[in-house]
This record gives structure tokens, sequence and C-alpha cells, in this order.
């Protein structure tokens, strides 16, 4: 197994889930993934961190029992350093694939369900698929999570505390799916010629030279996501949830994805739509009551902006989710303050990551932030039920932030902040626990 020693995991158990949900041991073992480039110095930091909330908040009778596993260019560093670059470029990308995210990582979090990544490198144009990607399609984990709202970081907006949002991005379909053809190939031609002779299509406008692509947006897909964004308001005393799409021009896969969710909402007695709010309670929202609304993509956008408040949980597909979540972070502050989670709410897998990049140029110096992926252990926390260790981190870095003793980033958007490493401001962080 490409994982450390079992020895030093004699004392900890797996992470289960029954039908009442997660079982969690006081010595659960938590496979981590370091990540390449920056996750050298961030996911380590994160690691003492997290060590120190959970001795602090449970006096030693729980504790996370770390098991490291591989992916990206450590796994190729660790099982195929004798291997040349060239060598490596030369096996089939399938296979290829299978180097950069072994078999035995994979098994690892199925089995104890709950893990943490660094970033992990995404090539782009040809190669392998991004490794991201690949970890969310094998373990079917089609909840991509991301709460978003001020913890004090400078921001580009006037009042970033108003935005409080919880994006539900479906993880597994849309665009994303990897259904393409490079334009030129003589599948593409295929796709096409079909398209055309068989399917009556008319409206291509350049046939030669064209690279198509495919978005599924199913039925089964859509509903598991708006329910995982349901039972997620309800259970965090949400007032509202959004159904954020394009269903105005793409009528069949975005469009189909608002009226399943209208579909979903029948399902809880709790849940009423805007024109029921309008008409039976004079649009005032009942205390025990969570509105389900949509949103055109485009017009989501210009709200989010200009008002925030309106919005709660949003529940979206694959592309609109990646860049709105990420928009919602620069409102706040930027990716390095983001937290990300890619949940599978029926198996309980779930793998908690930093939602930025592998940014290589500053990798192994010791300078970058590692907020994004500490408060990205944070909902890990939480999803596991240990609150008072996420709280514990949450009020820290907060500190940390008010005391404006940060890494690069933030000082240079701070007067008179003092300047730290990352692994300073960890310490910064665990000293304000």
């Amino acid at each position: 197994m490409n994982s450390e020693s079992s020895e030093s995991l004699r004392d900890g158990s797996p992470i289960t889930i029954t039908e009442e949900g997660l079982n969690v041991p006081d010595r659960p073992i938590i496979p981590f993934i370091r990540g390449d480039g920056i996750g050298v110095d961030i996911t380590p930091v994160m690691l003492k961190v997290v060590d120190a909330a959970v001795d602090r908040a449970y006096a030693g009778k729980r504790k996370i029992e770390w098991l490291k596993v591989w992916a990206g260019d450590e796994a190729i560093a660790k099982f195929h350093g004798d291997k040349t670059k060239d060598e490596i470029k030369a096996i089939p990308p399938g296979e290829r694939q299978k180097l950069y995210l072994p078999e035995e990582t994979i098994q690892a979090i199925r089995k104890y369900l709950v893990a943490i990544k660094g970033p992990l490198t995404t090539p782009v144009g040809g190669g392998i698929r991004s490794l991201n990607v690949t970890l969310r399609k094998v373990l079917d984990l089609y909840a991509c999570v991301r709460p978003v709202h001020h913890i004090g970081t400078p921001a580009p907006v006037k009042r970033p505390q108003d935005l409080n949002i919880v994006f539900f991005r479906e993880n597994t379909e849309d665009v994303y799916a990897g259904i393409e053809w490079r334009a030129g190939t003589p599948e593409a031609d295929k796709v096409i010629n079909w398209l055309e002779q068989e399917m009556g299509v008319t409206t291509f406008r350049f046939t030669k030279m064209c690279g198509v692509g495919v978005k599924p947006i199913s039925e089964e897909g859509s509903k598991r996501l708006i329910r995982a964004a349901i039972d997620y308001a309800i259970k965090n005393s949400r007032k509202s949830v959004t159904l954020a799409h394009k269903g105005n021009i793409m009528k069949f896969t975005e469009g189909a994805f608002r009226d399943w969710g209208y579909e979903v909402g029948k399902e809880y007695p709790q849940v009423i739509t805007e024109e029921e709010l309008n008409e039976a309670y004079s649009s005032n929202v009942p205390t025990d009551k969570i509105v389900l609304k949509d949103r055109i993509a485009d017009q989501f956008f210009q709200q989010m902006l200009l008002r925030p408040r309106e919005y709660d949980v949003v529940a979206t597909m694959n592309l609109n989710g990646d860049y709105m979540s990420d928009a919602a972070a620069a409102q706040v502050g930027g990716l390095g303050v983001a937290p990300g989670a890619n949940i599978n709410y029926k198996t309980g897998c779930a793998v908690f990551e930093a939602t930025h990049g592998t940014a290589p140029k500053h990798a192994g110096k010791n300078k970058v932030n590692p907020g994004s992926i500490i408060l990205s252990a944070v909902e890990m926390l939480k999803y596991m039920g240990w609150n008072e260790a996420a709280e514990l981190i949450l009020a820290g870095i907060k500190r940390a932030i008010e005391s404006k003793r940060v890494t690069y980033d933030l000082e240079r958007q701070m007067d008179g902040a003092t300047l730290l490493s990352c692994s300073a401001f960890g310490e910064e962080i665990t000293n304000n626990l």
C-alpha cells in the first residue's frame, strides 16, 4: 500500500456511515494528500493547526491519526523516481494517470471516508485529465460545497461582510464530464457529420477544424445535488436556496436543472417558492420555511455584487459553480481564504481541499497563505461533528488577521501589518486558538 506504515495507525479507526449519519471514533484515521507546488508548504501547517485545535478542544480525548497517501508529482517522485520525464510522457495517458493517482490512494479514501488534500497540478491541453476531477468522478463526490463569507481579510468591495453564501456545485456532469473531441480529428468530424446528417442540426457555423463537446445534465444528478443543498439549508437554519442557471438559453439542460429543482422542493414541507411566499405570506418569510427561488446566471452574478444579502444557499451546475464560487471568494478576499469540499452524502465519502492552484513559483519558499486548506479543515471538522475544534480554528484565523500578523498576500494590503511566513502564520493561528 502507498500509505504510511499501518503501525502508526494501530490506535486509530475508520469513520463509518449508518442510516443515522457518520460514526466518527475518537481517533479517526484520515488520509491526506500533501499536494503539488505549494502543497509542500501549506499542508504541514494545516496538520499542525488542526492537531493543536483538536487537542485544545478535547483535552486529549480525541485525536486524528493522519494517514499519508500520495498523488500528483509526489507520487511520481516516490514510486517512479527512476523514470525520466520523457519516459513518463511516453506512457499512454490512461496508464500515466494511474501513476499520478495510484489506485491505493483511491482505495484508502474510500475505506476511511474523510480525507483532505492540497492542490494538484492540472495539465492544460493534452496529457492526463485533472486529478481533482478524476477523484470526484471515481469516488462519485457529486457535491462541491463552497462556503464563502468574510473573515476580516482585505476585500475589493465596500461591504464584504454582507456576503455569506454556501455554494452547492454539481461535480460530475455538465461540460466538465470530459466528453469532447479535438478539432480536426476523425472523431470530431464523425460527431459533426452525425449531428448534421442524422439529427438534422443546421446551426454549426464552421464545421472544419471544430472541436466538439457534450454537456450532460441528468435528472438524477441534478436532483441529488439540489436535495443536498436543501438538506443543508434546513440543518443549518438557512433562509433560502437559489437555483442559478442559464435555462433561458440552454432550455433542455440548464432549464431542466431548474425544473427538476422545483420538483425536489415539493418533497419538503419546509420549502415554499417565491410565488407562494408572495401570495400566501405577503413576502414575509415564516421562521419555519425556506424559500426556493431561481435566477438566471448573469442576473445572479450581478446581484451577488449588488445585493448579496438576498442569497444564502446556491445550487448550480458544474461550470456555473466553478466561476461563481471563485468570484464570490474574490468579494471576501480571494481564494487564499476560501474552503472547499467534495462530498457524496449517501456514501459519506468526502474530500476537503484547498481551492487554489499549485503556484509552483512559490513552492518551498514558506511564504504563501495556508488559509484555504486550513479553512477546508474547518469544514472537515464540522462535517465530522467536531464543531468545537472547528470554531477554535476559525476564531484563531480571525484573531490573527485582526492582529495584522499575516502572510505576504495580506500584508501588502494592510497598513501597519507584520509580514509572516507560511509556517509562522500557522503558529500565529495556533497561538490565538
